[in-house]
């Protein structure tokens, strides 16, 4: 990389998570000043020895919010922005000229609506050949009769858009349920009911066994510049959600499904970093599309362990038009998030009969050998945890503890 004093910096909002953290320390090994922008002033990332400078942002998602931003772009000089949530990816395409000195690194507004819509990426899915899970989207109530009479469950519901219903469920009082598993018609009646005051419901889709398969993607002018996969291991939720322990998987496994992951990204019109989320059931060998996530995701720790450099890639291509030298990739880690693995294990060991998938099966003594070993294995690398950068870790457990 260049001298650091010749580069622009990188301002990287959205930094209280492991995600936005590993980002701050990828770019800033690799010698790029890095503006690390939180929401709260406890961030784990503001304590990063890899940050250049930290700065709260007060009023996110506000034209207050953009006016803050400027005045980071006057202080600190021009660069690139990544963005690590959804909410903020939606609000920087809609805001992307106006915040003066800063240039945000985004897909386009068309493609971006694509995958937050999951209906709308299920159909382009189908178009490139892809499994999708059978799915409904009742639109009415009689349409959810429809369901209930002909679906074939046991299925799991999702909201195809889980930002765009939240304020309605906000207003009427009503939890926002990301994933809700159902066996019976009866069973999905009472809880649709449940919406009936928004007159809005979810999307009711198949449900499919196996375990996460994450595959990444950086697309730059139509093509995959770099790939890199992981299999999940464990999960919080038990039953299905996000990692909180994942492999690296060579990229010699699951080649066929990687380039249908690929043609799905360009039949979207994709620019950037993108995961391709699947659920691979060993026993069959299907993989079914789960969703396409437009942003860094929760498991990002690993990919940056692995050298897969989809920041510097972000920051390079997608900011300077040139491509940055790579290590070769390793395939043969294991990441952890340890605090997630506490609650995994106090719910399969106490709390059981709260895991809400019937299918999934409980296996104590095998959960907490695995979750011991882990700590001898050589190859395990953790969330927040490095040797390298000590005080963020220090900053989450101190979080955690209230303090």
């Amino acid at each position: 990389m260049s001298d650091p004093q010749s580069l622009p910096p990188c301002y990287v909002l959205g930094i209280e998570t492991q995600i936005g953290l590993s980002l701050v320390r990828e770019l800033g090994e690799a010698g790029i000043p890095v503006i690390g922008v939180a929401t709260d002033a406890n961030a784990i990332g503001l304590q990063s020895r890899y940050l250049a400078h930290g700065d709260i942002l007060r009023h996110p998602r506000t034209d207050e919010g953009l006016a803050e931003l400027r005045a980071f772009g006057e202080r600190y000089g021009p660069g690139y922005l990544l963005t690590v949530s959804e909410a903020n990816t939606a609000w920087l395409i809609d805001n992307r000229d106006r915040l003066g000195a800063i240039t945000p690194l985004l897909p386009s507004k068309a493609a971006f609506a694509v995958v937050l819509d999951k209906a709308q990426t299920l159909a382009a899915a189908q178009e490139v050949g892809i499994d999708v899970p059978a799915s409904a989207s009742p639109a009415n109530w009689e349409e959810v009769e429809q369901t209930a009479r002909h679906f074939r469950f046991p299925a799991v519901l999702k909201w195809s858009d889980p930002n765009a219903v939240a304020p309605a469920l906000q207003a009427k009082g009503i939890e926002l349920v990301k994933a809700e598993y159902v066996y019976t018609a009866d069973e999905f009646l009472r809880v649709a009911e449940r919406y009936r005051p928004v007159g809005e419901w979810p999307l009711v889709q198949e449900y499919c066994s196996g375990v996460g398969l994450g595959q990444f993607f950086f697309m730059h002018r139509g093509k995959a510049v770099r790939r890199f996969q992981h299999l999940r291991v464990a999960e919080w939720p038990p039953e299905g959600g996000f990692s909180s322990v994942c492999d690296a998987v060579p990229l010699d496994r699951f080649v066929e499904l990687q380039e249908k992951s690929i043609r799905l990204l360009q039949h979207i019109g994709w620019d950037g970093v993108a995961m391709v989320e699947y659920r691979y059931d060993p026993a069959s060998g299907r993989a079914v599309l789960m969703e396409v996530n437009g942003r860094f995701w929760g498991s990002f720790p690993l990919a940056m362990y692995c050298g897969a450099g989809f920041g510097l890639l972000a920051y390079g291509l997608q900011g300077r038009d040139r491509m940055p030298d790579l290590p070769p990739l390793r395939e043969n880690l294991r990441c952890r998030m340890v605090v997630t693995e506490v609650k995994r294990l106090k719910r399969i060991l106490l709390e059981p009969g709260q895991i809400r998938d019937r299918t999934f099966q409980v296996r104590p003594l095998r959960e907490v050998l695995r979750f011991v070993g882990d700590f001898l294995r050589p190859s395990v690398r953790y969330y927040v945890w490095s040797l390298k950068d000590i005080k963020p870790f220090i900053r989450d457990v101190r979080n955690m503890l209230g303090v």
